[in-house]
């Protein structure tokens, strides 16, 4: 059975709280990492606070240029074992965790899996936020599979990759991912795509049985983040389109568009008819809002300018 490293990276002390407890929840997997890293991404004092304090925990700075895609890179190097697990630095591990990442390993024609990702709102789950759009916080959203699945990607929040994924192809390309709170992303999924295309006859799985915890703050429950998001999600798919082709870059997304925001909008216009729930009606109108202006940031990427070309890491 392949070993496996956790990497945890961080950028604020605004969330020292936070990243003390997914150290504490990685400590406490039934199935122990051969060892957890840290990447300080460009914050001079919060790395030596974390030198200081975390005990048994290797600490790096982030070698690369700033950002979550350049922290992972510098992390990747930091670790030796054979699988290498992402979380975020306010998530919270279950127990089992890596026990059922690993389980999925099993089958050697597995190159990564994902696990599910629960939202923990810090305050109550707004009534008008649409759980078709839980992707918005970083979090598995309704429409994912609920069994062990074959998918076209994985999420930053839960993922772990074999090591020859990184040899074989390089790292996470820089000028997708977030920069400190700059809303994007999308370096997993461009990875991801990679690496299918270097091995068309492996897999990449989603185990909903590895599960974490990721925290909501209120800020991110507002309309204001929402609509921020999505548009700079669209902006991520048209960097990712220009790098590697639309067809690849929006499958998946096509058929949640279709499907799961389709079903969506009917459910809850439904449920705004049938049961006089109001908040149906607000969740139906989320759900267009966030459609319209994820496309409109696809559409301002791909013709304004605003997509650059990202840079592959090497990590050999």
């Amino acid at each position: 059975m392949p070993s496996i490293s956790v990497v945890i990276c961080a950028y604020t002390e605004a969330r020292w709280s936070d990243l003390t407890e997914a150290i504490a929840s990685v400590n406490m997997q039934s199935l122990p990492p051969l060892e957890t890293v840290v990447v300080i991404d460009h914050n001079p004092d919060l790395s030596t606070r974390a030198r200081r304090d975390l005990v048994g925990i290797i600490v790096v700075d982030n070698a690369e240029e700033r950002g979550l895609s350049g922290a992972r890179n510098s992390g990747i190097r930091a670790t030796h074992g054979d699988v290498i697990a992402f979380m975020d630095d306010d998530a919270m591990a279950q127990p089992d965790w890596l026990k059922e990442l690993r389980a999925a390993y099993n089958n050697a024609s597995v190159m990564a899996v994902g696990g599910s990702i629960l939202p923990m709102w810090l305050r109550r789950r707004p009534t008008w936020f649409p759980e078709e759009f839980d992707w918005v916080v970083g979090c598995t959203y309704l429409g994912m599979p609920t069994r062990s699945t074959i998918v076209r990607n994985v999420i930053g929040c839960n993922m772990s990759f074999r090591r020859e994924v990184f040899d074989a192809v390089g790292g996470f390309s820089s000028g997708i991912g977030r920069l400190g709170s700059r809303p994007l992303g999308g370096e997993e999924t461009e990875l991801c795509i990679r690496a299918q295309r270097r091995w068309p006859d492996r897999s990449i799985v989603y185990e909903p049985r590895a599960m974490v915890r990721h925290r909501v703050p209120a800020s991110r429950g507002t309309l204001g983040y929402f609509r921020a998001r999505c548009y700079a999600e669209g902006l991520s798919k048209a960097t990712i389109s220009r790098r590697l082709g639309a067809n690849q870059a929006l499958a998946t997304e096509r058929q949640y568009a279709v499907r799961t925001l389709g079903r969506g909008i009917v459910r809850n216009l439904i449920a705004t008819v049938r049961e006089r729930d109001l908040e149906g009606a607000r969740r139906a109108a989320a759900i267009i809002v966030g459609l319209a202006t994820t496309s409109i940031g696809y559409l301002v990427g791909t013709t304004s300018g605003l997509v650059t070309e990202p840079t592959v890491a090497s990590n050999r």
